[in-house]
């Protein structure tokens, strides 16, 4: 009757340590997330399932060119008119301090033209020049004609930061990394 009740007892540990190593890798470690959107095409279609890598930028910011997700600010909900907040998936292009401006149809950082070949299509709009603010971000989409970016709402702060996107997982035949 020991041996039954040491067996039970033994299984309930292997599976709280499991539930508590699961959750704590989640919420510190990483996590997968879809993308539901077209904003980030060429990059990242529709339901393309991704492996989120949360630990780096606790230690140092992103780089831009970066694929991150983040909370967006209140302001992102003028242009997609969501009710409940869902984590985003963008390109960081300007860094604290940058000066970002996009005209003819090209993105500026401190007047240098940006090398974006991952674009879908080069943007339409006009945009600044604004300067990112300390601990913020400008994010926009690949799809820079069709994302609800900060080019409509502004800035990202760091502590709304969630991860870098780093490997596609799904479909198979586009597994890698997002170098």
């Amino acid at each position: 009757m020991a041996q039954t009740n040491n067996n039970w007892l033994e299984a309930f540990r292997t599976l709280g340590l499991s539930a508590f190593l699961a959750i704590g890798v989640r919420t510190f470690v990483a996590e997968a997330r879809y993308i539901p959107s077209e904003s980030m095409l060429p990059t990242l279609e529709v339901n393309d399932r991704l492996m989120i890598e949360k630990l780096s930028y606790r230690f140092k910011t992103p780089q831009r060119g970066d694929v991150i997700v983040f909370m967006p600010p209140d302001e992102a909900r003028l242009c997609t008119g969501e009710t409940q907040k869902q984590a985003y998936i963008k390109r960081a292009i300007g860094l604290p301090g940058d000066v970002v401006e996009v005209k003819n149809s090209q993105v500026y950082i401190n007047n240098k033209l940006l090398k974006e070949d991952y674009i879908q299509e080069s943007p339409y709009y006009q945009y600044g020049p604004v300067t990112v603010p300390p601990n913020s971000y400008l994010v926009l989409g690949d799809n820079r004609n069709n994302s609800c970016d900060g080019h409509y709402w502004g800035f990202v702060p760091h502590e709304n930061l969630i991860g870098r996107a780093t490997v596609r997982y799904w479909p198979f035949n586009r597994f890698g990394t997002l170098d």
